[in-house]
């Protein structure tokens, strides 16, 4: 038994809020590449008055970027779907039982077809822009040089084990639960900061995707298939794990530990009548 809840949803389809997950995927693969391009591209001012200064033109990637997601996740749009736009989190959240198979099946369908429309939307109209060499076509990539690809798949495994730690402590506490997309978003900026040199930092495999589809360039996508997932439903299954065990210690002498989940917090999704 565990104190993470499950809230099984009606056995029916919840078009809402999968059309939410493919609309905001695209809106993150647009957002997110635009933001790339204004600080990226040596013709925009932006990347001018930064030049060399690749740590600082990242930080302005980052800051935009945590800004749109945010803005995504406490929106009443993001509020319908539960704000997932990344099949790695939705994997993580049904190992929890806090989505049902057949619900995470259609986000994640639905967030493949929302960051690939998004990514060729975008291509379609700045592809001239896109195709220079400090852009690469928005591509995330583990570097030609030798071990890139192991060094790539360790750190989208470790940020996307971070991520997901972190989400489910904020979730799970009667504190901070609220600014759980505030901490996803700030973490986030931090990655692109400090980890796009090891791997390009995608944490999104729908988003290593989109563009690859866009850019016809598949070199590494495994590493993006398979590091965030793998480590966010690994996260999932260990945090069950142990929130078992706490529940069970509780019925021990001394004190009770303190038990968080019992209501339905933000982030999760929230299915309605009208769904």
């Amino acid at each position: 038994m565990s104190v993470i809840t499950s809230h099984p949803p009606a056995a029916r389809p919840h078009w809402p809020a999968y059309l939410t997950e493919a609309g905001g995927a695209a809106c993150f693969v647009i957002g997110s590449g635009l933001a790339t391009l204004l600080a990226e591209h040596p013709a925009l001012p932006v990347a001018q008055a930064l030049l060399g200064h690749a740590v600082a033109r990242r930080a302005v990637t980052g800051v935009l970027v945590a800004l749109l997601l945010c803005a995504m996740a406490y929106s009443p749009w993001g509020h319908r779907s539960g704000a997932h736009f990344n099949p790695a989190v939705t994997l993580g959240f049904w190992q929890l039982g806090r989505i049902s198979g057949a619900d995470a099946l259609a986000y994640a369908l639905a967030q493949v077809a929302g960051a690939a429309t998004g990514a060729a939307l975008l291509h379609l109209a700045l592809a001239s822009w896109l195709a220079h060499p400090a852009v690469h076509s928005l591509l995330t990539q583990p570097k030609p040089v030798p071990n890139g690809t192991l060094v790539a798949w360790l750190a989208e495994f470790i940020i996307a084990g971070g991520l997901m730690a972190v989400l489910l402590s904020a979730l799970h506490s009667p504190a901070w639960h609220k600014a759980a997309g505030a901490f996803a978003a700030t973490l986030l900026a931090f990655y692109i900061i400090v980890e796009t040199p090891y791997s390009g930092m995608s944490l999104n495999p729908v988003r290593s995707l989109g563009t690859a589809l866009a850019a016809k360039e598949f070199r590494g996508l495994w590493v993006y298939w398979t590091a965030p997932p793998l480590a966010m439903w690994l996260v999932a299954v260990g945090w069950k794990y142990r929130r078992g065990h706490s529940l069970a210690r509780a019925t021990q002498p001394g004190p009770a530990p303190v038990q968080y989940g019992a209501a339905r917090p933000l982030h999760y999704p929230v299915f309605h009548a009208a769904d």
